[in-house]
């Protein structure tokens, strides 16, 4: 079968010599309708992230069920699914409270297919277990595959602030990407606060008025931070959603938030923080969340369903990888490029 394999630091090929995977116990064989390309990924192949490994990528997956193994239990051929990301032992309590993605074991094992182990980016799928599986109904795997990153993602993220998303408050988006453009769909829909959009280019920006953002601040001007606090006034922002993570994005978070806030940096773009006393109001919570529980992508499965949330794609073949990664590096991909075998 054809896959997009990852040799080594920037060696991304495609083969068509892989063999097809035989399922067994409670592992699934997924025929992949469609695979996200993440941002991750160029950690992985740039940065050298995951060393040591041939493997094949990709870590946001749907498709349709076509062999299991013999334990299965409560799946058939046919049945679409999408594949939960990060893959924990699976006994620990995290894993037991559905939060594979903050496995005790996470620092001893490959953490996931396309992050280790055998991802997506292939015609078949081998997924270790059926309890990494959430169907998805009714929606069409190749649109529903980046739900699993793109929207999951933010989603976790959102929830651990709800509370303070009350309507009388503001929340700072900086980044409209594969991330921040779901972020805004889903703060429109489940938080009564205002929504400030932040990037460095005016496509971006009105795409971001487009998806329920109230204002748009352009994050190169000098003046971001004081044209933030010129709509929130003193009281600044309960919550900011960091899915770029440059120090220049932080900085600019630690400008706007509020006493009390959270300051929430999801992108992985290698910035830092030099903590200091004043440097943050009181009460702040900095935090770098990952993906989300596989209940909480259940939750999205059901925004999707209802049309609440739509992820931009475009549609590539395994062919394209590179090429897609390219564009990617390049800052010219809008919403999330999916590739179809």
């Amino acid at each position: 079968m054809k896959a997009v394999r990852f040799f080594g630091h920037k060696d991304v090929r495609v083969v068509n010599d892989i063999e097809k995977p035989v399922p067994k116990g409670d592992e699934v064989l997924l025929k992949i309708g469609g695979a996200g390309v993440c941002h991750s990924d160029l950690h992985i192949i740039d940065e050298g992230t995951v060393v040591g490994t041939v493997f094949t990528l990709g870590h946001e997956n749907a498709g349709w069920i076509e062999e299991i193994g013999e334990n299965v239990e409560g799946y058939k051929k046919g049945d679409a699914v999408l594949v939960y990301g990060p893959w924990g032992c699976g006994h620990c309590k995290p894993c037991q409270q559905s939060k594979e993605n903050y496995c005790d074991h996470q620092s001893e094992q490959a953490y996931g297919g396309g992050l280790g182990l055998d991802g997506g980016m292939a015609d078949y799928m081998l997924v270790p277990s059926s309890r990494l599986l959430v169907p998805i109904f009714d929606l069409d795997p190749v649109i529903a595959a980046p739900l699993t990153d793109a929207a999951l993602t933010p989603y976790s993220a959102i929830k651990r602030s709800l509370p303070k998303l009350m309507p009388d408050e503001y929340v700072v988006v900086i980044g409209v990407g594969g991330l921040g453009h779901v972020a805004l769909q889903i703060l429109r829909e489940i938080s009564g606060a205002a929504i400030i959009a932040c990037d460095v280019t005016e496509d971006k920006l009105a795409f971001a008025k487009e998806l329920g953002a109230a204002f748009a601040i352009n994050s190169k001007d000098a003046d971001a931070a004081e044209q933030i606090l010129k709509i929130t006034g003193i009281k600044k922002a309960k919550v900011v959603l960091d899915f770029v993570g440059a120090t220049s994005t932080i900085d600019l978070g630690t400008k706007v938030v509020s006493l009390d806030g959270d300051l929430t940096i999801v992108g992985l773009g290698g910035g830092h923080y030099q903590y200091s006393m004043n440097g943050l109001p009181f009460g702040v919570s900095m935090t770098n969340p990952y993906w989300g529980s596989r209940t909480e992508l259940m939750e999205v499965v059901g925004l999707a369903r209802q049309k609440k949330i739509h992820i931009e794609i475009e549609k590539h073949k395994l062919d394209d990888a590179n090429e897609v990664y390219e564009r990617m590096r390049q800052g010219k991909i809008k919403g999330r490029a999916v590739l179809i075998p």
